[in-house]
Order: structure tokens, then sequence, then C-alpha cells
């Protein structure tokens, strides 16, 4: 009898725990992105599904302007050094225009330089009449110049709004998934009597997710946006120095400390 007893006692053991792990594995299993990209796919998780999309579009373009920015810098970078070197030592000045003309539309000092040779172009051409009255030549020349860096500097600036917005936003919307999951998780609880793994592990799984996500796009964002930040506060620095020089040599002939 004892012996059966003990038997027994092993047997029922044993099954619990092939249960328990069986139990501990499925728990496993939900709290995977598979689970909660089914929730997806069955129209149990709209919302999740919203947040999910919203934070996958943030990503993408977010990661779009990186590389887009980067691109523009680093071209920008590796010609204005030889762009500004070739105008200075270009003996005429028309040769010099006409170097800056051949330059990509993209190229921002030759922009500002052909804008600045225009203005005391226009100024020449239209003296002894009001505009000269109104403005001399140094005034419209600055003038002109401050209006050229202005719109190059912003054109540095496209995109910064978008990696701020998203490296603000990002984990905000992502703890929107977070307490949307952890809602369903109670729901669960609610609905089944019991708060045992089974029941919330799918919903904790895709709370953890959705967090983890939020932050994984926005701290990319975040540092994209100061690195640009400061590489762009370098090249404004040297459109105001090149700005300077081409105030000075088209207002007075020529460059000062030439």
């Amino acid at each position: 009898m004892l012996q059966e007893a003990t038997s027994t006692a092993a047997a029922a053991a044993s099954a619990a725990g092939a249960t328990g792990g069986t139990s501990n594995a499925e728990a496993l299993n939900a709290i995977g992105f598979g689970h909660m990209w089914g929730t997806f796919i069955s129209g149990e998780n709209n919302v999740g599904l919203l947040v999910f999309i919203s934070l996958c579009v943030f990503m993408f373009l977010s990661f779009f302007y990186m590389v887009v920015n980067i691109f523009r810098n680093v071209r920008i970078r590796t010609r204005s050094d030889k762009v500004i070197a070739t105008f200075w030592e270009t003996q005429n000045a028309q040769d010099a225009i006409q170097f800056m003309e051949q330059q990509p539309k993209s190229e921002p000092f030759s922009k500002i330089a052909l804008d600045c040779a225009e203005a005391a172009a226009h100024h020449q051409r239209n003296e002894g009449g009001r505009l000269t009255g109104a403005l001399n030549r140094s005034e419209f020349i600055d003038r002109a110049l401050r209006q050229a860096v202005s719109r190059e500097s912003e054109n540095l600036e496209n995109g910064l709004t978008l990696l701020a917005t998203v490296g603000s936003t990002a984990p905000f919307v992502g703890l929107l998934g977070t307490v949307w999951g952890i809602y369903h998780a109670l729901t669960g609880i609610a609905q089944s009597g019991q708060s045992s793994i089974e029941a919330v592990a799918g919903p904790v799984g895709e709370a953890l997710i959705m967090t983890a996500l939020g932050l994984f796009v926005a701290i990319p964002a975040v540092l994209a946006y100061n690195f640009f930040v400061r590489m762009n506060r370098v090249t404004n620095s040297q459109f105001d120095a090149f700005a300077h020089d081409l105030h000075d040599f088209f207002a007075t002939g020529s460059r000062v400390g030439a």
C-alpha cells in the first residue's frame, strides 16, 4: 500500500511539473513579438496596431532625414574649402563668378556669392536712380547677403523639426502602447478569473515591446538632432565669414586682409 501511494504521489508530481513546464513555455511564447503580431492580424488589438504603425512611420521618417542630412553636410564640407579658395584665388572677378555658376545648385557658398555679385551689378546698373538714392552700395549688398545667408541656413535645417518631434513624442507614443498592454492584462485577468502567467504574458509582453520600440525610435532621433544642430552651427559660421568677405570685396573692390 505504501509503495502504491508513493508511486501515485510521484506520478502526480511529475504530471504537475510537466503541466507547469508547458504553461511556462506557452507564457514565454506569448511574450514574444509573434504573439503581438497575431493579435494585430486577428483584429484583437487595433489600438496597439495603430501605435505600432505610428512608431514605424516615425522611425522611417527619422532615419530618412538622418541619411539626407548626413549626405548634405558631407557634400557641403567636402566642397566648401575648394569653392571658397578657388573664388578668392581667381584673379578675374568675371572668371570667379563663372566658376560659381558652374557649381551644383545644392552648393550654398556659390549661391551666396552669386546673389552678392548680382546685387552689386544691379546697384551699379541703376546708379544715379532712386535705388542708389535710397540705399548706398554697401547697404544694398549687405541686404542681399543677409537674405542669401538666411535662405541657405533655413535649407540646412530641413528635417530637424521632424527629428526633434520624433525624439520628444516617440517615448509617449510607446507609453500609450504600454498602458494599453497593461489594460489588456487587467482585462484578461477579469475575464478569466485567474491571475496566472498565461493570462497576462501576452499583454505584458506587448507593453514591454511598445516601450522598447518607443525608446528605440526616440534615442537615435535625439542624438541625430543634436549632431546636426552642431554641424549646422559650424556651417553657419562659415556662411557669415564668407559673407563678410564678399561684402568687403564687392563694396570696396578688395577683400580685407588679402
